[in-house]
């Protein structure tokens, strides 16, 4: 007798169970995975059990049974049935793969990553084993063999876009990036609108530092989906590294419109406006990051430095003071602080923490390790041999040397280490006993060592104590100053000095350098001028050619003793705040310092001599933070000054 065909609500008739002739175990099995597909799972498992109950060894039957358990989400029992089917049969792929598919879902990924393993031994070919496998693998952090597994799936199937993708993130995690860009590129190839790939190639060159190609990649993501706030931020951040800051403001601001509620990417939109010098604006985006976020630290340090920025100290040390205290071992926040309150003249704070910068992976200290003790006047040095080693840029090492002769005072061999350029410089320094150039030269043996910049921190400097020798660099040999005075001719007029931009690579370069047509007003003024500019960016270098009343003899400077031999000629350096600015000052030569609006620590404030060098005389910005102004100041000092020489 037949049964009359069921039917299932919204579903498509299924040929009914026969009991007839058709009724084994094989038949059995072939409708209920019809069943299955169908999504009738309680007819399906009624047609497994039956089959069973003809054939409790059929393999097809048990198999079956596990496929309508995991489709019915009855893990363990689905667990169960693949088991009895590989009981029976060690070598059917099939099985291993139901089982392994069951143990994923119940959550038992090691034991899934051993089932795959024997089903792809038993099937190597098989594709879709090889791609869970690779996912599982990824999934406990097992990255190196879920590459091996990307790698093997991608020989049978070299055209599987979601393999390459996979394959590149596990690169990633391993921290092989180059070859994880070169997966997500490979994704990209075959499927050049995935915006996930383009992403995660953009974002791989991002953290190895290759700004410009993750600018590439951001570029392709946001043309097939502009409105990406994230990938917008990152983008911004990419053209800030690489001070393309108007470019980066672009990219920020409209990444904070489409995610205002976003605190990173607002303190991130904050961080490119400080680098345009708008420093209100910065405090007000700061602000509402703080507002949504108020207990990260890094966003109060960010606030309180352009708050400094804008002259408003008292709001920006309650910053720094809430960033330290949300996040004590916050370097940066340490070392911003430090800077202006040396800077506002608080040097008992600030030179204790200054070396909080040493933390700072942007600072770029010089750091050494000695096996001697590092000596902050806190043991007797009489007797002692101790190395007092650079550890910043050239002009501060210029600055510092001078505690080399305090040092000496203390009754110590004094061994200065510097960069080589300024070696043959430093070495008659008094109380200098040897001075060897850095990464050339062996360290001898010594007692104590000492960073130069942390000299002042141990000799407990204060603003009325800073050792200030009118010239405290020893004088080029004769011989080298005749022949730079042979160079500068005549001396019939005052002779000028002229530097107007720094290292392009220095942080604030853009504050504290200026192109060489700005000084221009100069020129009228009867003096005689002479470029110190060494490295003279392309722009200034044509427009300097074109002037034939300006020397430049800086294709013949060998070295830093050249500089100051050639500076001791001059009557007059005029120089933006660069190491030549410092090797002027400590050779006592009248030196005028161009200055930004807010200047380096060592300038301090609202003054225009310095304490440090008595030949300085200083020539700042006001909050228009326009060197023209400055340049027009300058020139009326000189010419009265022009005025007051003597004809010869």
């Amino acid at each position: 007798m037949k049964h009359k065909a069921r039917r299932t609500a919204g579903k498509s008739p299924v040929k009914p169970v026969s009991s007839g002739h058709d009724d084994t175990a094989d038949a059995l099995c072939g409708a209920a995975l019809r069943l299955l597909r169908v999504g009738q799972l309680a007819e399906a498992e009624d047609a497994c059990r039956r089959a069973l109950t003809l054939d409790a060894t059929s393999i097809d039957a048990l198999y079956a049974m596990g496929r309508v358990c995991l489709a019915l989400k009855r893990f363990d029992d689905a667990i169960e049935w693949f088991a009895r089917a590989i009981r029976l049969n060690i070598s059917a792929p099939h099985s291993f793969v139901g089982l392994a598919q069951a143990l994923t879902l119940a959550g038992r990924l090691d034991d899934a990553i051993k089932a795959y393993d024997r089903a792809l031994q038993l099937q190597p070919d098989a594709t879709e084993s090889w791609d869970a496998l690779g996912e599982l693998l990824q999934r406990t952090g097992r990255h190196a063999e879920a590459a091996l597994a990307c790698d093997r799936l991608l020989q049978l199937a070299p055209d599987r876009v979601a393999a390459w993708f996979r394959l590149g993130e596990v690169l990633e995690a391993q921290g092989r990036r180059d070859e994880a860009a070169l997966a997500f590129e490979q994704a990209l190839t075959l499927k050049p609108d995935l915006v996930e790939a383009a992403n995660k190639a953009g974002a791989v060159h991002f953290d190895a530092g290759r700004y410009d190609e993750a600018i590439a990649r951001f570029d392709r993501s946001l043309a097939v989906k502009p409105d990406q706030g994230g990938v917008l931020c990152l983008k911004g951040i990419s053209l800030r590294r690489l001070r393309r800051y108007d470019e980066a403001q672009a990219s920020g601001q409209r990444a904070h419109v489409l995610a205002p509620h976003d605190p990173d990417i607002a303190n991130s939109y904050g961080c490119i406006l400080q680098n345009l010098g708008r420093h209100g604006e910065a405090v007000a985006v700061f602000d509402r990051a703080i507002a949504i976020r108020p207990q990260t630290a890094e966003f109060h340090n960010h606030r309180g430095t352009s708050l400094a920025e804008l002259h408003r100290f008292e709001e920006a040390f309650a910053s720094f003071d809430r960033a330290v205290a949300l996040k004590p071992d916050l370097a940066d926040a340490h070392w911003n602080a430090a800077l202006f309150r040396l800077m506002t003249g608080d040097f008992a704070r600030g030179w204790a923490a200054r070396e909080w910068g040493r933390k700072c992976r942007a600072v770029g200290f010089v750091e050494r390790s000695f096996d001697v003790p590092l000596w902050l006047a806190d043991a007797p040095l009489a007797g002692k041999a101790i190395l007092l080693h650079s550890d910043e840029g050239l002009g501060d090492t210029i600055q510092f040397a001078r505690y080399a002769t305090m040092v000496a005072a203390e009754g110590a061999r004094v061994m200065l280490e510097v960069d080589a350029v300024l070696q043959p410089l430093l070495a008659g320094i008094d109380g200098v006993a040897q001075c060897l150039a850095r990464g050339s030269d062996a360290t001898p043996a010594i007692d104590y060592h000492c960073p130069l910049s942390s000299l002042p921190l141990a000799f407990a400097t204060r603003l009325d104590t800073i050792p200030a020798a009118p010239g405290y660099l020893p004088r080029p040999s004769a011989e080298r100053r005749a022949t730079w005075e042979q160079r500068l001719g005549p001396h019939d007029r005052l002779r000028v000095g002229l530097v107007w931009s720094g290292n392009p690579a220095h942080l604030n370069d853009h504050n504290r350098s200026m192109p060489f047509a700005t000084l221009a007003p100069l020129f009228d003024v009867d003096a005689r001028f002479i470029s110190l500019q060494k490295d003279a960016r392309a722009a200034d270098q044509a427009l300097l050619a074109t002037r034939n009343d300006i020397l430049d003899v800086t294709a013949d400077i060998r070295d830093f003793v050249d500089t100051a031999a050639l500076i001791d000629g001059l009557d007059l350096v005029i120089t933006v705040d660069t190491s030549v600015a410092h090797l002027a000052a400590a050779l006592g030569k009248p030196t005028w310092i161009m200055l930004p609006y807010t200047p380096d620590y060592r300038w301090l404030l609202g003054r225009d001599d310095s304490p440090w060098y008595p030949s300085v005389r200083l020539f700042r910005q006001d909050d228009r933070r326009d060197y023209a102004d400055v340049v027009a100041r300058l020139r009326n000092a000189l010419a009265q000054q022009v005025a007051a020489v003597p004809a010869t």
